[in-house]
């Protein structure tokens, strides 16, 4: 059977390109994507703990089995890499909540105007900025890259779960995508409720939950030189190692 597989972050690197096609025998897991490439390529085996799979754009188990036309990716450790022009990418939820990809200047007081409704008595936003440092390291800019597909589902999931533990109205996500400057925003939750305690305790799971959750990769340049940010999964994300 044939699989797409796709590669982000630093795997690409590794990998050498953004996506390949794979021929395995039936009844091969996920599991054996991972296998496969880390044979190929020695650097991933010591990575294989920090590595997620996805298939067809959920979290997948190295156990899980594939199917002809499987679309498997491998994601290396969440830090949110360039990315193209493109549309914004968005879910305008039957509620009211609001999940965006963007590859523009966030619009904040849009998003707020958009979720506040009038038996709201708070709204709590928050918006992660580009800092000129890294541990003391001058920052010259950022570049985020993006399972897009998967991210888009991933955040809209995150949203309606908090949307069902707090007492909230509404809660809008945007992550910015592309290269950003010092000072500009690349993420952004914003979160309407009658109260302001259960506004401003959903907002911080929020960007909790997308920081260890959603597939977004950040690039980081320096004057002499650049690195993929290493972040962290979630603890209950698959791994591709088996345990």
């Amino acid at each position: 059977m044939h699989i797409r597989v796709l590669f982000f972050g630093l795997l690409k690197e590794i990998c050498g390109g953004t996506e390949a096609s794979l021929c395995l025998p039936e009844g091969s897991t996920a599991g054996a994507v991972f296998e496969h490439y880390a044979a190929e390529f020695p650097k991933l085996r010591p990575m294989a703990s920090s590595i997620v799979i996805a298939r067809n754009h959920e979290f997948a188990s190295p156990r899980e089995p594939l199917a002809e036309g499987d679309e498997v990716a491998l994601l290396p450790p969440v830090s949110g890499g360039t990315t193209g022009p493109g549309p914004t990418l968005e879910i305008q939820d039957p509620e009211g909540h609001y999940f965006a990809l963007t590859r523009e200047t966030i619009d904040l007081r849009s998003i707020e105007a958009r979720l506040i409704q009038g038996c709201d008595g708070a709204s709590v936003t928050f918006q992660g900025v580009v800092r000129n440092n890294t541990r003391g390291r001058a920052t010259l800019r950022l570049e985020y890259e993006c399972y897009e597909a998967m991210a888009i589902r991933v955040m809209a999931g995150i949203g309606r779960e908090l949307a069902g533990q707090y007492a909230i109205s509404r809660i809008g996500m945007v992550h910015r995508l592309g290269r950003m400057e010092i000072g500009e925003a690349s993420v952004a939750v914003v979160v309407a409720a009658p109260h302001r305690r259960p506004a401003f305790e959903a907002a911080l799971e929020g960007i909790n939950r997308l920081k260890r959750l959603v597939p977004v990769w950040k690039k980081e340049f320096f004057e002499d030189g650049e690195i993929w940010v290493e972040g962290e999964w979630d603890q209950n994300a698959p791994r591709a190692a088996v345990s």
